[in-house]
C-alpha cells in the first residue's frame, strides 16, 4: 500500500486471527477515546506508579499474562497482554460500554476476544488499519505522530522471537524499527518504521518515511521460516516502490 495506490494478493474476505497485531488497533481505540476525554494517556492506571501510557508502551511492569508486576513502571519494557487488556478495561469503565462495542464502533469490525490478540478478521480489515496509520482520519496527525514517538526511552527488553534489544523501543501500542537488529522489518526499511507482528503469522507495518504500509495475513504460525521471508518481502516491497519512483 503506497498512499492511495494499494495491491493485494489472496483472498480478501477469508478471515484469519491476527493475534498479537490486534494491539494496533485496540491502541488506536484507546487513543480515540483519548481525544474525546474519556481517558488520559497520563492517568494511574495498573500497578501503583503505572498510568495507561505505561500500559500502552509495555512499561508498567506487568508480565506477559498475569497481574502481579515483574518490575517497577519505567523500569524495563516487558511486553505485556495483561497491560493491554487492563488498559481496554479503563475505557471500557470510562465509557461505560463492553470495550468490545467501543472498538466496533472504532473500526467497524468485531473484537472477538482479548484486546491483545482477539481479532479474527479478513485483509480487507486490516488494510483500513493501515490506511489509518498511514493517513489518520479516526486521529487527530499529532496523536498518531505522539504515539509512534518512543516512549519511554532507553528501556531495555525482550523483542518476542528476536531476543534482547537494547534499547527496545516502542511507542503507544506499536514496536519501533529504530536500529534494532535482527528485526523483523527489512533493512530497507526506515528507522522510523512501526508496527507488530503475531504469532499466527500475521503482520502490518508503515514506514512513514517511504509512505508504505505492508500488511500480512497466513493461516502459519510464526517461527524461523517467518524471520527469513518477512524481511525478505519487505526488502522487495520498499526497493519495488523506490525502483518506481526513480
Amino acid at each position: 500500500m503506497v498512499g492511495k495506490h494499494e495491491a493485494v494478493a489472496g483472498d480478501l474476505d477469508r478471515g484469519f486471527p491476527w493475534a498479537s497485531v490486534t494491539k494496533i488497533a485496540t491502541a488506536v481505540a484507546v487513543l480515540v477515546a483519548a481525544e474525546e476525554g474519556i481517558v488520559d494517556l497520563d492517568e494511574a492506571a495498573g500497578p501503583p506508579g503505572s498510568t495507561l501510557r505505561h500500559l500502552l508502551a509495555h512499561a508498567s511492569g506487568l508480565p506477559l499474562d498475569g497481574s502481579t508486576p515483574v518490575a517497577k513502571p519505567g523500569a524495563r519494557r516487558i511486553y505485556s497482554n495483561t497491560g493491554i487488556e487492563v488498559a481496554a478495561e479503563l475505557v471500557a469503565a470510562r465509557a461505560e460500554v463492553p470495550f468490545a462495542s467501543y472498538f466496533a464502533d472504532v473500526w467497524g469490525f468485531p473484537l472477538a476476544g482479548s484486546p491483545a490478540h482477539g481479532v479474527e478478521a479478513p485483509l480487507a480489515a486490516l488494510l483500513e488499519v493501515a490506511r489509518e496509520l498511514l493517513a489518520p482520519r479516526r486521529l487527530a496527525p499529532e496523536t498518531l505522530a505522539e504515539a509512534t514517538r518512543v516512549q519511554f526511552p532507553g528501556l531495555d527488553g525482550v523483542l518476542p522471537g528476536f531476543g534482547r534489544m537494547s534499547p527496545n523501543d516502542w511507542g503507544l501500542g506499536v514496536e519501533l524499527h529504530d536500529g534494532k537488529h535482527p528485526h523483523w522489518t527489512g533493512s530497507a526499511n526506515s528507522p522510523r518504521t512501526f508496527g507488530h507482528f503475531g504469532r499466527s503469522g500475521t503482520f502490518l507495518w508503515v514506514d512513514p518515511e517511504a509512505h508504505i504500509a505492508l500488511a500480512c495475513l497466513t493461516d502459519l504460525e510464526f517461527g524461523d521460516w517467518a524471520k527469513e521471508a518477512w524481511p525478505r518481502l519487505s526488502d522487495a516491497v520498499v526497493m519495488s516502490i523506490d525502483g518506481q519512483e526513480a
